[in-house]
Parts: C-alpha cells; structure tokens; sequence
C-alpha cells in the first residue's frame, strides 16, 4: 500500500489510536445520549446579538424575527433563521437547506456525487470480478503460482487475531478492527466506523454504522454530515473544496437543532477560506445561544 493511502488512514482511524504533527488530521467519534447535553428550548424570536465571535449583525432581524443576517472575515456570510415544521419531516427541511448551500458550490457538489458513482460502479465491478474467478477451475493454481511471483506470504494467527499478508495485499483483523488492503485500496472497519480509501483515485468515504457520521472526500473537496442521537435535531453539514467557486466560496454549511417537533434553529455558513476564520464556530455559538446545545 503506498505512503499517502496510509496516511489517508491513519487520520482516518484517529479515533482509535491517532496520527499526529504539524499537518495531521484527527477523527474522532463517540456515542452520547441527547440528553446529556440538555434539553432544546422551543424558540418564539430569535436572539440576534448586534457581535458574536467573528460575526457582525447586517441590519436588524427579518420576517417577524425569524431570520438574522451576519458577516464575517473575508466577506464571509451568516444567516439564522427560526423555522418551524408545521408536521414536515425534518430531513426535508433540511434538504432544503443544504441543496441550497451546495448550489452555491455547483462544481464541489458534481465532482463528489461523480466519484460516488464511480464508487458504486467499481464496487459492482469487482463484484463481477469475483464471480468470474470463482467460476475459473484453475484459480487455486493461479494464485498459488501468483503468491511465488510476487514474494513470500506472511500469516499470523493467535487468539483474536489474524494477519495474511502478501506483496500489495493484506488482511488485518484485532478486536475491534479491520483492515483490508489491495494496492492503492483499502477499507478500515473500527467499532461502528467505516474507511474505505482509493489512494490512486485520491476518494475516501468515511461512514458510522447509525448514520452519526457520514464524510465523503475526492482530491480536495469533502462532504460531511453529523447527527447526534436522540429524538431532537442536533445536525452539522459541511461541503469544502481548495478550489474557489464563481462566488468565490470554499465552504459552505450548516448548523441545525430543534427540540422534537420543532420549531429548528438553523444557522447558514458560506466562507471563502476552508477553515472559515472561526465563522462556523461563531455560527454555532448563534444557535446554542438560541435554543442551547
């Protein structure tokens, strides 16, 4: 497996052991009940401070006090807005919000739902792949005489643990990981946790077993959501690229939560810097302020 695929991995699978320094990435993951963090207030008007953190108030609030606008560094842009579901699932609510968002950034948007397909397209691939080779009466002997071309195997087998490993191939399994490696592939199994990279395709998807944590990445650009556990809304969506849209935009989102049947604080982002100049954070701030963590 190559040097950047394994990186890609260990920042991956952070949240089990780590990979640090100056340019590291760190994913961590846990499980929290909703009401560790309290309960949602219901929202009537929104609180809308004239500052909060990087984020200056445009104007005074709009629609009855249901939408507040901020700017931020760089020409950064913030919207709060009150909504209420009036019995509308939430998950459409918030599609709303995000096709929105990602209209902003049409060509981050088409390149991720591109490598998914690709994705998908390889997965069925190697799945017909592996019906035609087990169909072949002589693959026992063409992989035995590929073992003897490509170096000497290595298998190692104790109590929870097994290690087969030859040239560019392995397979890992411990108590509580697993990893399977072909070439420039690879897929990572940590807990609930999902990983499955191509290094010569520059793709990861990164996937939890409740749908907590979804990250999608092609080259520069990702996707990610998250979704606490729990009856109320507790929701971050994030769509970033090193690459500048028309706008000028490289990261757009937001931050949503709302008690059981609502109403949903949701706070837009659209930033010109990827890290967003703490505007995210600020943004968050604005909806804990509103309706608490």
């Amino acid at each position: 497996m190559r040097l950047p695929l394994l990186v890609t991995l260990c920042a991956a699978s952070a949240l089990a052991t780590g990979c640090d320094g100056e340019n590291g990435v760190r994913i961590s993951s846990s499980t929290t009940s909703s009401d560790a963090k309290g309960v949602l207030k219901v929202v009537e008007t929104l609180q809308c401070p004239e500052t909060l953190g990087v984020l200056t108030r445009k104007g005074t609030a709009r629609a009855g006090g249901t939408v507040c606008t901020y700017s931020g560094p760089r020409g950064a842009e913030v919207s709060l807005h009150l909504v209420a579901l009036d019995k509308e699932p939430v998950d459409t609510v918030l599609a709303r919000f995000q096709s929105r968002l990602a209209a902003a950034m049409p060509r981050t948007s088409a390149d991720l739902r591109a490598s998914a397909d690709a994705d998908r397209a390889q997965i069925a691939a190697d799945a017909a792949r592996v019906q035609a080779d087990a169909a072949r009466a002589d693959a026992e002997t063409a992989r035995a005489t590929a073992e003897a071309a490509t170096g000497e195997r290595v298998t190692v087998q104790g109590p929870g643990v097994n290690i087969d490993s030859q040239g560019d191939q392995a397979d890992v399994s411990l108590p509580g990981l697993q990893v399977k490696a072909d070439g420039d592939r690879a897929s990572v199994r940590i807990g609930g946790l999902s990983i499955n990279a191509d290094d010569s395709a520059g793709t990861a998807d990164i996937r939890s077993s409740d749908d907590s944590v979804s990250i999608q990445a092609h080259d520069d650009a990702a996707e990610i959501r998250t979704r606490a556990p729990g009856d109320a809304t507790r929701t971050t969506y994030m769509l970033t690229d090193s690459r500048p849209a028309d706008e000028g935009w490289r990261l757009v989102g937001y931050e949503a939560r709302g008690p059981v049947g609502g109403p949903l604080v949701i706070a837009t982002v659209r930033a010109r810097d990827r890290d967003s100049d703490g505007v995210f954070d600020s943004a968050k701030d604005l909806v804990t302020l509103n309706v608490g963590e």
